[in-house]
């Protein structure tokens, strides 16, 4: 752990998810059973992330920055039986107790709360044996859509035994090429995506796991020196942060140990992208993928020199474009991103959603709701967000959550969420409000109505600023052209 120092060894791992993995079998859950766990990036984070995955079990990790209501909703969604949180995040965790009924056990770490029992001793007397029925389980996160809230994406589980490699471990080691003298930098909050699956699949070749606890520039440079770091992963407003520090502050730290450092989540501006590989050499490697994992693409530092602004060519998947009746566009065209012969979800609870994902023609291709084009050599570039998504520092922000509180605040009439550019964080939320009466626009008005979403939802999905206007572009039927109102925001951009 970068900030305490606190060492986890791959014994304390180990015989810690076996300890959980028994708890989990004594509680009656078997493989294809639900759990979810809420922590902030804690010492056991990873324990008890591969006690679920080693019990054949879904796991559910979720933000520790939500608020009740949104906890609640993931928790009874995702059919929890076993909720697991931190003494850090109590007072949350505890706040949904009667709005999951379907958790039948409820852990703390570091502490306890009405309705947990403590982690320590609830696992102290387990075997650190694995269970006997040991087979691999797999996470089931929380995908933020263009429509209603949040949905799980489920994979299919394979019921394979623990040590055989999945695609994502086979194409890190093919690019990436880890190994058990490996050190791997983990710079981001571990219950997003790429954080928890990488960290687990380097710890699977025997590397060395550093986690920050929260970004800091300059400490993430101290770190690569200091524990001789080989592989990193970052977002695109990272490297702008580190970017930010001055010269002397960057040329301070030895960071000839590191020969691989791996972007993705948010476009990266190519400005940026041409600083990082100056400071760093041609280790920097992108890629371009979704929590769904239906496809793979990736771009080194030399084709990306040769292609600025590509996030590469599939390496799991193919890669069509087509248009919105589903008809396959030549290059340079732009449409929408759809993968084929690469691995299928579904999102848990939702058909209309999964439906939605497939192409119109009935083929199977499934889709994240991106748009752009491919090049003659087939690599690919972005040219839009999946619908109003709002990528922010590299988080996935859903605009729909804050309207929906905002929308029943007594001074809303009508309200639209939606990025803007911000030229560290990539994009922040926006809100444009049509007020109950012009008269109560106003400095007054937009402070009361970010406290307001900041009161029911993580602060980082609330708008940052708040515009007026007398209405919003609506179609007769009710349907809001919010397209109308983001494009003021953003300067023109090439077709390609």
């Amino acid at each position: 752990m970068a900030e305490s120092g606190r060492v986890v060894t791959y014994r304390e791992l180990d015989e810690q998810s076996n300890r959980l993995a028994h708890l989990f079998r004594s509680a009656g859950l078997r493989p294809g059973d639900h759990i979810a766990f809420m922590l902030e990036n804690h010492p056991l984070f990873l324990a008890v992330a591969w006690a679920a995955h080693r019990s054949g079990l879904y796991y559910t990790a979720i933000s520790s920055r939500l608020k009740t209501e949104e906890l609640a909703y993931i928790v009874d969604n995702c059919e929890a039986q076993v909720f697991i949180s931190s003494a850090a995040l109590a007072d949350v965790a505890a706040s949904v107790t009667d709005l999951t009924p379907r958790v039948k056990l409820r852990l703390m770490l570091d502490g306890t709360a009405p309705g947990f029992e403590p982690y320590e001793s609830a696992v102290a007397a387990r075997p650190a044996t694995p269970v006997e029925d040991e087979c691999q389980g797999a996470d089931m996160l929380y995908s933020s859509g263009t429509t209603g809230r949040p949905k799980g994406v489920k994979p299919a589980l394979s019921a394979v035994p623990l040590d055989t490699p999945g695609p994502l471990l086979q194409l890190i080691q093919f690019l990436f090429a880890p190994s058990a003298d490996s050190v791997y930098l983990s710079t981001a909050p571990l219950y997003h995506a790429a954080p928890l699956r990488y960290s687990m699949s380097f710890q699977r070749l025997g590397a060395t796991i550093v986690v920050m606890e929260r970004f800091d520039p300059e400490q993430a440079l101290a770190l690569i020196e200091r524990h001789r770091v080989t592989h990193s992963q970052w977002v695109p407003t990272m490297f702008i942060k580190m970017l930010k520090l001055p010269d002397e502050t960057r040329a301070r730290y030895d960071l000839s140990s590191l020969a691989c450092a791996i972007h993705a989540a948010a476009p990266c501006p190519v400005p940026v992208k041409e600083r990082m590989i100056d400071w760093w050499g041609p280790i920097v490697h992108e890629y371009y993928a979704g929590t769904e994992g239906n496809g793979f693409l990736y771009v080194g530092s030399k084709d990306w020199l040769e292609h600025k602004g590509t996030v590469g060519r599939p390496l799991l998947g193919v890669v069509h474009i087509c248009d919105e009746e589903g008809n396959e566009l030549p290059p340079r065209e732009h449409g929408t991103v759809y993968f084929s012969d690469g691995p299928q979800f579904v999102y848990h609870g939702d058909e209309a959603k999964t439906m939605s994902s497939r192409d119109p023609l009935g083929r199977g291709w499934t889709t994240l709701g991106d748009i752009g084009y491919v090049d003659e050599e087939g690599f690919l570039y972005l040219t839009d967000r999946r619908s109003y998504m709002i990528i922010c520092g590299g988080v996935n922000v859903y605009p729909q959550e804050a309207e929906n509180v905002l929308s029943v605040h007594p001074k809303v009439a009508d309200v639209a969420v939606f990025g803007v550019p911000d030229e560290e964080l990539g994009e922040q939320v926006k809100a444009v409000v049509q007020p109950a009466s012009m008269d109560m626009a106003g400095p007054e008005l937009e402070a009361e109505l970010i406290e307001y979403c900041q009161a029911h939802l993580a602060v980082y999905k609330c708008p940052r600023s708040v515009d007026f206007r007398d209405g919003l572009p609506r179609h007769p039927t009710g349907k809001l052209y919010k397209r109308l109102l983001r494009d003021e925001y953003w300067p023109a951009t090439p077709s390609s």
